[in-house]
């Protein structure tokens, strides 16, 4: 089975980014392939902490970002949204210049949850941070009643 109901463009994900988290971090998307999505995240004065490394609150973010963002794109009904119930990361090297890299592939994709892999890499494709992000699927208008339907494919 395909992993996304439809074709998504890399300029509808990142339309998304304005004006929250992903934005202010500097979050894009920049691939998404047959079996997973791939963001980047810069590793500057936003994302670093106060000794110039990244931040593992950052690598965090970029890993629930772009797992939650490809659990989303997965569903095929409409009636129905994902949410975070439980990350964990651990962090394996530290970066203090360039960009970091998630790519989120699913691990398990049932009915009422999702468990994705997310991999985080340097510039140098060396692993920096392995993550797991463990999603529900729940009723759309119980988590977003009033949200604009702005979500891609809609």
């Amino acid at each position: 089975m395909k992993l996304w109901p439809r074709d998504y463009s890399l300029e509808e994900l990142n339309r998304l980014n304005a004006g929250n988290l992903l934005g202010h971090l500097g979050i894009e998307f920049i691939a998404i392939d047959r079996d997973s999505l791939t963001a980047r995240m810069p590793v500057d004065h936003r994302t670093t902490q106060p000794f110039g490394l990244l931040h593992g609150g950052a690598s965090v973010a970029l890993a629930e970002s772009v797992g939650s963002f490809a659990a989303f794109l997965s569903l095929r009904d409409n009636s129905k949204t994902t949410v975070g119930l439980e990350i964990n990361a651990n962090h394996l090297r530290s970066v203090t210049t360039g960009f970091v890299y998630g790519v989120a592939r699913p691990l398990h994709l049932g009915r009422s949850t999702q468990v994705w892999d997310i991999r985080i890499s340097d510039d140098d494709d060396r692993l920096v941070c392995v993550a797991r992000l463990t999603i529900a699927i729940v009723p759309r208008h119980k988590v977003r009643p009033t949200a604009p339907k702005t979500f891609p494919g809609e």
